[in-house]
Formats: C-alpha cells, structure tokens, sequence
C-alpha cells in the first residue's frame, strides 16, 4: 500500500471517547447528501454546532451565539445510513466565551459496533444579553 493509500485508510474503533460527553446522535437523510451521494459538508457543519452548543449552554444560562469556527477537519466522508455520534467537550471558559471541541464519529451502516472519526472541530460561543452584547458569563 502505498504512503497516499494508507492515508486514506480510516483507523476503526471498537470504543468511543470515555473523556467527553455524548451531545448528539443523528441518522443523515437522502435530503442530506451531495451529488456524490455523500452527506453535504455543510449539513455536518451545521450538526456539529448544534451539538458543540450543548455544553457551553450550561454555563452562558441565557442567550449565546456562534462566534467563531476555530478549527474544522472533515476526516473522512459521511455516508448516507451512518449514525452518527457527537462528542463534546470544554476547552476554556472566558469573561464572556466559552470554546468547545466537537468528534464525531460513523457507524457505519454495514459495520454497526465499529466506529470511524469523521469530523473534528472547535468553536467558540458568545454570552448576549437581549441586544445582541457580549456579557459576563454568570458563575
């Protein structure tokens, strides 16, 4: 195999991460694939803020918003019956933000028990008060 191939070569898992919180499970729909008849990387994108909203959440105890897409890999291609598991986890809590990485992780329709990361990301979230303001998050 060739160093390109085995790149392509996704590792599967028999586990899940044990140090971050399952916040989403979801099944993509045929609505939700490309051309190529995998799932669009905007629909995952969209997931993963979803589920990277969960914990963050917690702690703004009130309005909040998407501030930034940190960092996002799409690792391997989402497949039309995968289901899929988000995991999330705290990376910081500022004055007024909080970061959070999201994984997430395929199972595939023919291989269910086994597990392939798919998409990595890290987002930062935003405390607002009912004007749209940055606010102190309440601790």
């Amino acid at each position: 195999m060739s160093a390109s191939s085995s790149a392509n070569v996704a590792a599967t898992l028999k586990s899940l991460p044990a140090d971050m919180e399952l916040v989403l499970k979801v099944i993509p729909m045929p609505a939700d694939c490309n051309a190529n008849g995998d799932i669009f990387g905007g629909w995952v994108m969209a997931q993963c803020d979803l589920a990277g909203s969960v914990i963050p959440a917690r702690f703004a105890k009130g309005r909040m918003a998407t501030v930034a897409v940190n960092e996002f890999v799409f690792k391997q291609p989402v497949r039309l019956g995968d289901i899929l598991s988000f995991y999330s986890k705290l990376v910081k809590i500022g004055r007024t933000s909080i970061t959070v990485t999201v994984e997430v992780f395929a199972e595939r329709f023919h291989s269910q028990g086994e597990y392939i990361k798919v998409t990595e990301a890290t987002f930062t979230y935003v405390a607002i008060d009912d004007n749209g303001r940055p606010r102190p998050i309440a601790g």
